[in-house]
């Protein structure tokens, strides 16, 4: 059972290729360095490092009946409440345990202040992560579950334009009454403010959206395997925040999206993608449910926005004489790759 406590891989790791670490403070007889990301991190970690977070929470079927429409995935709960018993699929457990503060203590931006950085590193985005699930003990709908949540690290970063930013790592532990079902381990990453525009200079902003979601398969010829393109609609965006009780702006709220944040569009959710890569791997490979993830590693390179068509593909299968299997997934809009993950599953015994 260590395994789902201790995951063997961590997320800095997962994460080299996006952004470098900054060098340590250099400390010399005169006198010490200290960045202001730097600071912030140890602001973070003097406040929270620690603690543990208990919340327990029964995984009703409602919320999943919600999560399959917005989905679209018309013969999967789509119908009526799924009953007790019904197994919650990979990443599905997004939508539960949602955030729990009053409005006034969220940030300027409407995200959950509990785990953020410090002004001045406000603007947060979901960076990457890894989930283990133990095969043998799988979250089901009626459970009454415990999440322990605490925090890993915050450290000092610098993107690859020089500029500072606050990496924060937390680990969240599922257990079940049938013991430990899952080890949740993700990233975000928080940027300063983008200079604010001149006074006078915002229009307000007025679209009518017309886009309406969709998802569909296709062959990809090239790599030889099945290729699914999505678009999501602002709707679809506004749903996904609501059932998540998320009410950071950027994903529904196109004036802050643009004029602050500095986004064309507003965002999709880095839950969203990761429940659909999830998905493209359990309809693709899973071969009907025989093969069961053991783990996802995963990192977001770039956002994806309301109304614009991306695809999730697979680069590569390893299948190895061992009982495990790697799938290379990948998202991509156009000719960029916005999120690389590797599936690891399990062969049935």
């Amino acid at each position: 059972m260590a395994l789902f406590q201790h995951p063997a891989r961590i997320t800095r790791r997962i994460l080299a290729s996006q952004i470098m670490m900054t060098t340590s403070c250099q400390a010399s007889t005169r006198h010490v360095h200290t960045s202001a990301a730097q600071t912030a991190a140890s602001e973070l970690l003097k406040k929270v490092k620690g603690q543990k977070f208990v919340r327990k929470q029964l995984l009703d079927g409602n919320q999943l009946q919600k999560l399959s429409l917005i989905l679209g995935r018309r013969s999967e709960f789509c119908t009526g409440e799924p009953p007790d018993g019904t197994y919650l699929p990979y990443g599905h457990h997004l939508v539960y345990f949602t955030p729990s503060q009053f409005e006034s203590e969220l940030g300027a931006d409407g995200s959950d202040t509990t785990f953020n950085s410090p002004a001045p590193f406000t603007r947060r985005m979901w960076a990457g992560g890894e989930m283990l699930w133990n095969p043998q003990v799988q979250l089901r709908i009626g459970d009454r579950v415990e999440e322990t949540t605490e925090i890993l690290d915050a450290k000092a970063k610098k993107s690859r334009d020089g500029s500072e930013m606050v990496l924060v790592d937390v680990e969240k532990i599922f257990v079940s009454p049938r013991g430990v079902a899952l080890t949740d381990r993700r990233s975000w990453i928080f940027r300063q403010p983008l200079p604010a525009p001149p006074t006078g200079s915002i229009a307000p902003v007025i679209t009518i959206p017309t886009t309406k979601s969709h998802i569909q398969d296709d062959i990809d010829l090239k790599a030889g395997y099945t290729m699914r393109n999505l678009v999501w609609s602002p709707v679809a965006l506004f749903q996904f925040s609501a059932l998540t009780f998320n009410a950071h702006m950027i994903h529904f709220n196109e004036s802050w999206t643009r004029q602050v944040e500095g986004h064309p569009n507003v965002v999709v959710h880095g839950p969203l993608n990761l429940i659909n890569l999830m998905n493209y791997w359990r309809d693709i490979h899973s071969r009907g449910g025989a093969i069961k993830a053991k783990s996802i590693a995963y990192r977001a390179l770039s956002p994806l926005y309301a109304e614009e068509e991306y695809t999730i593909g697979t680069e590569a299968v390893e299948e190895g004489n061992g009982e495990t299997i790697r799938y290379r997934l990948v998202v991509k809009r156009g000719e960029v790759v916005c999120m690389r993950g590797e599936v690891v599953g399990v062969r049935p015994s």
